[in-house]
């Protein structure tokens, strides 16, 4: 019998753990969307992916595509500007003419 209060404390520590971190909560309110939903989602273990984070839980991989939209945004950046110095450099050494050809 000693045993059975042991996981049973173990049981509700968890149980209060989980309350504390607001998963509780997060769940319920998706399970409950997912239950009020007027025709079942085809997939309901993706429709829970997608509300959980829809409540402001930012998965690994989403922030390393966030983090990969910045670092490519400024490298675009750099290479327009690159683009526009040699763009520069070369017009000093051949001049284009007003219809776009090279002056020969």
């Amino acid at each position: 019998m000693a045993h059975y209060r042991a996981s049973d404390t173990k049981r509700e520590q968890f149980r209060r753990y989980l309350e504390k971190a607001g998963v509780v909560d997060s769940l319920t309110s998706v399970l409950v969307a997912l239950y009020e939903q007027p025709e079942r989602p085809n997939n309901a273990l993706e429709f829970v992916k997608q509300h959980l984070g829809a409540a402001g839980q930012i998965s690994a991989d989403t922030e390393a595509l966030q983090q990969e939209v910045i670092d490519l945004r400024q490298r675009c950046a750099r290479l327009a500007e690159e683009n526009k110095d040699l763009k520069t450099r070369l017009q000093r050494h051949e001049p284009v003419s007003e219809d776009g050809s090279t002056a020969e």
